[in-house]
């Protein structure tokens, strides 16, 4: 089945890339990423690589705030689960709950224009985090939160390009044998952030 359906999502969802495995129970989605998956196009322009499985939706129009928690079983070095935005395969954006290779969970950001500007944030305490995207006009807003209510900053950023985006979900495992993520809690709202700073 390549689009389905899941409640807290305005649109229906499209595979873009075939997990290993999926399932949705009680508003939960679970993503298995297969081995040596991932999204990323080295600066360099030495590696590109585009086969992390995605499922991405049509967000309403306007601004919007699509936040979820989520809970990654890391194994090996760069696992990880994501929110993401897509344009294509020049245009995107993820926000991952990633595993380093010092072997802790972190919040780690890439924007993708051509290449991809890879930037790691912060060391989180076990495998569960809350990630937000919001959008504000033209522009987007990473946010992270230990507890779905209080947000810290992460990245403030625009594509300069006029395309409409489609949003979702992804798990990574670009040196593993496969990573499954779990998000929970999904929220999608049609509002404006009000400070890209403080998250409010």
């Amino acid at each position: 089945m390549n689009s389905f359906s899941f409640t807290p999502c305005p649109s229906a969802l499209t595979w873009e890339n075939p997990p290993q495995a999926w399932k949705i129970e009680q508003q939960t989605l679970s993503i298995t990423a297969g081995a040596r998956t991932d999204l990323f196009t080295d600066p360099a322009g030495t590696v590109v690589i585009n086969s992390s499985p995605r499922a991405i939706f049509s967000p309403t129009d306007g601004d919007f705030l699509f936040s979820a928690k989520v809970e990654v079983g890391f194994q090996s070095t760069f696992d990880a689960g994501v929110l993401m935005i897509y344009i294509n395969a020049e245009y995107w954006a993820k926000l991952c709950f990633e595993y380093s290779p010092q072997r802790q969970p972190m919040v780690v950001s890439v924007i993708n224009r051509g290449v991809s500007d890879d930037c790691n944030s912060v060391v989180i305490d076990g495998n569960v985090v809350y990630l937000r995207i919001a959008k504000i006009g033209k522009t987007f807003a990473f946010h992270y939160s230990l507890d779905g209510r209080y947000w810290h900053f992460v990245r403030y950023f625009t594509f300069g390009i006029a395309d409409p985006v489609r949003i979702g979900f992804s798990s990574q495992a670009p040196t593993g044998d496969g990573c499954t993520a779990i998000f929970s809690e999904v929220a999608y709202t049609q509002t404006t952030l009000k400070d890209t700073r403080n998250g409010e």
